[in-house]
């Protein structure tokens, strides 16, 4: 009897032991398939409960009560400066109430912020969010035109921007004051008639609470801040995320395992969306403290990480290559850091980075500021964005299609419906408009709004929206991101609009016509920026003069590197500037009988592209 017993148990246990072995052979993600299912059943409930509660949770709501949970924690590092989630409260609070004292001033009011990263960028919004006032997170690089653009659309009556920028507020501050724009300025004293100082304001102010009464209007549907995008063509467009979708992106961090203890690295631009939803918002949620860099520096990073702890790290690509091709030490596994949030880092480098720097992990991510659907790679192979899985397509609906690269258009059947990529294919990723995944579009911008709408997609009626991505889905279900579609290419982690640029380009004296293009450089993530150029009739090209026209009017990333001076720009029937064969050609002298000029910034203009330089750049000699 006792024989059969331990026999059976015997059996039983083999059985299960060969079910675990054939499972991990044949299903070897199944185990991380079940905890994102999890997680994800988790994530629903959570933000379920919180949108039921009374009187309406919103993100602000969640800031207090982690203010109130642990008041002196420490919320805040920057440079020599350190704010528990007290003293980050009472600050917001003095700004809020300067705000309020200010006649030209009403609760609500949407608010423009023109600031680099700084703790008064976030003390500002939670300031603001207090009000009831939407915010437009201006990107601290743009000038004249742009910035206008940029204020203008988004309906503000009011901006607040830091001292460093006063000149390039100053630029515009006419056409502001035309307006009957306030501005205000976080310094002591300005003297500049139509622009106020603000510090000082702030400083006289009460650190008590404002009532809750003048946020009572608000809605999951009200704007909460509005973010830009360069889209495909133009100049930016500015996203509005409601209170719903900020909602939402709360439980980014604590979603991926970051807890109250860690320590959150932010050296990423707090106007973007990776700086501001995940750095920020996501750091809210988990009650983490922040340390915040005003921008990225490869010398200083892992002695940051050392200094203050640092247990989570925000990325973008360029982010991982620089740390990469820093000079080895022997300190580079000495540091605490666990865990790596991000997206656009290549297989290789990935590698790299965990071979040099120790076993981190890392949670590439892939989302977009307007977009309705996003991807995490829970599963964590290497060089994939994520991974199909039957619950998140439930919830989130979404397709590859066949793509036509010349025609930049789904490619569509006999039916009219568009044709879905086939496993290994590169196809555009369309996601479905649904009320689970709405897409709401450019703030007053219809036109381009309609463009990344696509109907009949699937079926006859259904509606989609065009993330303007190509991507693949291997035989085992993984997601890569392949390419980007249209007129933007992507440099330095930033968003380069080529129709912004060739506008800026033709403002030059000497240049009459420009096509601007993004070219693969070797050694390097995304596209450096190329422009083809014409010179006016009995005009002459001034490489200093351009070299100062692109200096005063571009941010560095969107400043070309690599210029192609032609007799004419090709363009298509339909007056559309031709960019596959410029594009392909690339800025090689070998294949390029044309003028061929770089950007020297040592000599500030551009130079003839000789074979040797040709030859120092593709082999990393030369830095871009």
């Amino acid at each position: 009897m006792m024989w059969n017993y331990v026999l059976s148990t015997l059996t039983a246990a083999f059985v299960m032991f060969a079910v675990v072995v054939v499972s991990r052979s044949v299903f070897p993600y199944w185990a991380a398939d079940w905890r994102y299912s999890l997680q994800l059943l988790k994530l629903v409930w959570n933000y379920v409960r919180r949108r039921r509660r009374k009187p309406s949770f919103f993100v602000l709501d969640r800031f207090l009560e982690q203010r109130h949970k642990h008041p002196h924690k420490v919320f805040l590092r920057f440079q020599d400066a350190t704010f528990t989630y007290l003293a980050a409260e009472q600050r917001s609070n003095k700004i809020a109430n300067a705000l309020r004292a200010h006649a030209h001033y009403t609760s609500g009011d949407t608010v423009a912020l023109f600031m680099a990263n700084e703790p008064d960028f976030l003390f500002t919004w939670l300031a603001l969010a207090q009000l009831g006032s939407p915010v437009a997170l201006l990107n601290h690089n743009i000038r004249s035109k742009s910035l206008l653009h940029c204020f203008n659309c988004c309906s503000a009556t009011v901006l607040i921007a830091a001292a460093e920028l006063r000149e390039a507020v100053e630029e515009v501050g006419a056409t502001l004051q035309e307006k009957g724009v306030l501005v205000l300025l976080m310094m002591q004293h300005c003297d500049t008639p139509g622009l106020e100082s603000f510090s000082d304001q702030v400083e006289r102010a009460s650190d008590s609470p404002v009532p809750r009464s003048l946020r009572s209007n608000i809605t999951f549907k009200s704007p909460a801040v509005y973010i830009y995008t360069s889209g495909t063509t133009g100049l930016p467009k500015a996203a509005m995320v409601n209170q719903n979708r900020l909602l939402k992106a709360l439980a980014v961090l604590s979603s991926n395992g970051v807890v109250s203890d860690d320590v959150i690295y932010l050296n990423l631009p707090l106007y973007h969306t990776a700086g501001f939803i995940i750095g920020f918002i996501g750091s809210i949620d988990t009650g983490s403290t922040i340390v915040l860099k005003r921008k990225f520096s490869s010398s200083h990073f892992w002695d940051d990480c050392r200094k203050y702890n640092v247990t989570v790290m925000q990325y973008i690509g360029e982010v991982m290559r620089y740390l990469c091709n820093t000079p080895q030490r022997e300190d580079d596994r000495q540091h605490k850091v666990r865990l790596a949030i991000g997206n656009g880092i290549r297989a290789e480098i990935w590698r790299e980075f965990l071979k040099r720097f120790g076993d981190i992990q890392i949670k590439e991510f892939y989302a977009s500021t307007e977009g309705n659907v996003g991807f995490i790679n829970y599963a964590g192979k290497i060089g994939a964005i994520g991974r199909v899985h039957f619950l998140h397509r439930m919830l989130f609906p979404y397709s590859l299609i066949r793509f036509h690269p010349e025609k930049e258009e789904p490619l569509r059947g006999s039916d009219g419906l568009c044709i879905p990529a086939a496993r290994g294919e590169t196809g555009l990723l369309v996601s479905k408009i649904t009320d689970t995944a709405p897409f709401v579009g450019y703030v007053q911008n219809e036109e381009q709004t309609e463009k990344k709408k696509l109907r009949n997609v699937l079926k006859k009626g259904d509606l989609y929206f065009n993330s303007g991505d190509l991507m693949l889905i291997d035989q085992e279900d993984f997601i890569y991101f392949q390419d980007r579609v249209g007129d933007t290419f992507r440099w330095k982690g930033e968003n380069v609009a080529t129709t912004e640029v060739s506008d800026i380009l033709t403002l030059c004296d000497c240049l009459k016509e420009a096509n601007v293009y993004g070219v693969q450089v070797p050694g390097h993530e995304g596209r450096v920026g190329m422009a083809c150029v014409t010179v006016k009739k009995d005009g002459v090209f001034d490489g200093s003069q351009l070299y100062d026209h692109v200096f005063n009017h571009l941010p560095a990333y969107a400043r070309p590197r690599f210029l192609r001076i032609k007799e004419e720009v090709e363009v298509t029937a339909t007056f559309k500037q031709v960019k596959v064969q410029l594009v392909e050609q690339n800025f090689d002298p070998s294949r390029v009988s044309d003028p061929l000029f770089i950007l020297d910034d040592k000599h500030k203009t551009y130079l003839p592209l000789t074979h040797n330089l040709y030859t120092a750049v593709v082999s990393g000699q030369i830095k871009l």
